[in-house]
């Protein structure tokens, strides 16, 4: 995500999704929706879209002949237990802007597929990986007057780790009991993303003050892997996202209220601008209108003679002149100035009409960010969360569904 100070900045989030939220990610993914919310996606530019591995069927499909086949276990698992993981893969639009582009992005995104497989732990695992070239930057394309597509990678994942089953003491064989019966793949969200002691140069582990291990948060190593094998593969130029900041892990919402955000700031500047503008054309006009009206002494110059005409003195001839130049330049700077004033007036109501949009679009949630960050992240999350499980009844009910 970009921060705007010339840096390019590479950056991976996981999502953990259960079964029900599972058909909403693959409409997205798949570009399988008949129309979208989110106005920044280009469905004409879809078929631009390239998969590095193209699902075989739908992702609950693909999961339960995994299941069948005996590939993966679900044992012990609850109802709404995450079963499917997501990997966005992301870098600035404007990295890609600034090598070329599409071609650019799609030899990047080609590398950052198989780090996706190194850290999922094999291709077997992975459901879809598309990288998404249809969904224009709004922000950039505005300020440099032509269209700039944001592109990411979107990688839908089944996690698993390796768990050994012991015999139980009901097993008849005591000489069994406790050891291994069988290794099993097993489907676990939680053990996949589980922290692990972080340990120095020599392999040992690096202990707190109170003597308990310093644990390295999964999230903060997957941003390690994903920029190290960038960095690997000849990607020099892009840095790894900052640690322990929340552009690690922002929800879609909350990237898209930041980035109104900064739309929001540019808009107040503009207006602004726009507003100084206005008032030095109007003091301009002012001073022209002042100038204008001198030309009322014109009609106390001269004299009146017996044969009806008007005799002028020298030095009232001179002035007439002089100010007859004035009245004609000044006749001509008043309607260009007019003109100006009314595009501008006119200009300015857009920006303030859209300022104000955006300023009460976002009042109350920066209210809220800015008094409670952490009740505001919890609380997206869980509407998030909720907004998924609803999603299948609100299918149902309409053909088209709306943006994640």
């Amino acid at each position: 995500m970009a921060r705007n100070d010339g840096i390019d900045r590479t950056s991976v989030r996981n999502v953990n999704l259960t079964k029900v939220q599972i058909s909403n990610t693959q409409r997205h993914n798949e570009r399988e929706k008949d129309s979208y919310t989110n106005p920044d996606i280009v469905p004409e530019r879809a078929v631009l879209n390239i998969h590095f591995k193209e699902p075989s069927g739908s992702y609950a499909d693909m999961f339960a002949q995994m299941e069948a086949d005996k590939v993966i276990s679900t044992r012990g698992l609850k109802e709404d237990a995450h079963l499917y993981g997501e990997l966005i893969f992301d870098v600035n639009s404007a990295y890609f802007d600034n090598h070329g582009g599409y071609d650019f992005a799609k030899q990047f995104y080609t590398n950052a597929y198989k780090s996706a497989i190194e850290i999922v732990g094999g291709e077997q695992f992975i459901l879809s990986a598309v990288m998404h070239a249809d969904e224009r930057n709004r922000a950039m394309s505005e300020a440099l007057g032509r269209d700039v597509y944001h592109y990411h990678l979107h990688v839908v994942y089944i996690p698993v780790v390796e768990k050994q089953v012991l015999w139980s003491k009901r097993c008849k064989d005591k000489s069994l009991v406790g050891t291994v019966k069988e290794t099993i793949t097993q489907v676990s969200s939680s053990k996949k993303w589980k922290s692990h002691p972080a340990v120095d140069e020599q392999g040992r582990p690096i202990l707190q003050k109170n003597g308990k291990p310093v644990l390295r948060k999964s999230y903060s190593v997957l941003q390690d892997d994903f920029y190290n094998a960038m960095r690997a593969a000849g990607y020099t130029d892009v840095e790894r996202g900052e640690r322990g900041s929340s552009e690690e892990h922002l929800t879609v919402a909350q990237f898209k209220t930041e980035r109104e955000q900064k739309r929001l700031a540019l808009l107040e500047h503009q207006v602004e601008k726009k507003g100084q503008a206005l008032q030095q054309m109007e003091q301009k006009i002012e001073v022209q209108k002042g100038i204008a009206t001198t030309f009322a002494e014109i009609d106390n110059m001269g004299r009146k003679t017996l044969l009806g005409k008007v005799e002028l003195s020298q030095q009232e001839a001179k002035d007439l002149k002089q100010l007859a130049k004035k009245g004609a330049a000044a006749d001509n700077m008043i309607e260009d100035l007019k003109r100006d004033l009314k595009s501008a007036r006119r200009d300015a109501q857009i920006w303030k009409r859209r300022y104000e949009e955006l300023k009460e679009l976002t009042k109350d949630f920066l209210a809220a960010i800015k008094k409670a960050p952490e009740r505001v992240r919890v609380f997206i999350s869980n509407v998030l969360h909720s907004e998924r499980l609803e999603q299948p009844k609100v299918q149902r009910q309409k053909e088209s569904t709306i943006e994640r």
